[in-house]
């Protein structure tokens, strides 16, 4: 028998999106800093982004259809979720974790150049 998948794998990106952005807006941040780290990890540009959120598809699709994961990701280290996203074994779980992790440092008002891994 398969084993389940996480939940997460199967929700939709776009019911999650804007549970990001109210986070980063609550601390000040804003919408396009959200599409901006969501963009320097994934490789969509804007109108990609938007497909996929008009789209609702799911987690595990708007990864797999990512144009290309940012090479500096190796570089996001931390907790997040109680786990180090630099250790986490299934490769989706930690690209969700890595986008976690972005929004997270994005609304502890980290420098978008550090967020960024400049």
């Amino acid at each position: 028998m398969e084993a389940k998948k996480p939940r997460i794998f199967t929700m939709s990106f776009a019911s999650v999106y804007p549970l990001y952005i109210k986070k980063v807006e609550r601390k000040g941040r804003t919408k396009a800093e959200v599409d901006e780290v969501i963009t320097w990890l994934t490789g969509y540009d804007e109108t990609g982004l938007q497909k996929q959120i008009d789209k609702e598809v799911n987690f595990e699709t708007f990864f797999a259809e990512a144009p290309e994961l940012n090479p500096n990701v190796s570089l996001i280290k931390g907790m997040i979720c109680g786990y180090r996203v630099e250790e986490i074994e299934d490769e989706l779980m930690q690209k969700i974790r890595y986008m976690d992790k972005l929004v997270d440092e994005l609304a502890k008002g980290k420098a978008m150049e550090k967020i960024l891994r400049k």
